[in-house]
């Protein structure tokens, strides 16, 4: 039997949507144990068709989205890996002060704390952030990426709809 106490009550107040801390840890899972598999099954850059327009493909990342500042020396790897830890740091107190009704923004901010702990590992372990999802139309490619990668624009996109959503009942 659940006893709801004043205490528990008053917990549940001043933790803000941390409970949404689950799903970080669920993408988190997702996200090492597929760059796992990825890495078990798949030959480096060699492209396994799924379905037209949909390959594996196992590549290393050695910079941010879209393989942007790869080429940089490898001062990157400690700038990615430094606001990938601020930023999840920064989300997880942000957290802790959402109100009730910003589910949808909390939720957000736990798919993104999820991907961006899952390639900081990748950065802290290997140097680079592995990736194994092509999409293609024709000949173009969009950039390799990986769950982690999926959850933090994911994340954003659910962030900016409920801004934008708060925004309009407020007008």
């Amino acid at each position: 039997m659940w006893l709801v106490t004043e205490r528990s009550v008053a917990l549940a107040r001043e933790s803000g949507q941390i409970r949404w801390l689950w799903l970080s840890a669920m993408v988190l899972m997702l996200d090492q144990v597929s760059k796992w598999l990825a890495e078990r099954f798949l030959s480096f850059y060699e492209p396994v068709p799924v379905i037209p327009g949909f390959n594996w493909l196992l590549a290393y990342n050695k910079g941010a989205a879209f393989s942007f500042l790869a080429t940089g020396g490898g001062w990157q790897h400690y700038l990615f890996g430094l606001l990938a830890a601020v930023v999840s740091v920064g989300l997880v107190i942000w957290m802790r002060r959402m109100a009730a009704h910003e589910k949808i923004s909390a939720i957000g901010a736990a798919l993104i704390i999820g991907g961006a702990i899952g390639n900081l590992i990748d950065r802290v372990l290997w140097g680079h952030v592995i990736d194994f999802i092509d999409w293609y139309i024709g000949r173009y490619h969009w950039p390799t990426f990986n769950l982690a990668d999926a959850a933090i624009t994911v994340g954003c996109v659910l962030m900016i709809f409920d801004a934008w959503r708060s925004e309009s009942r407020h007008e």
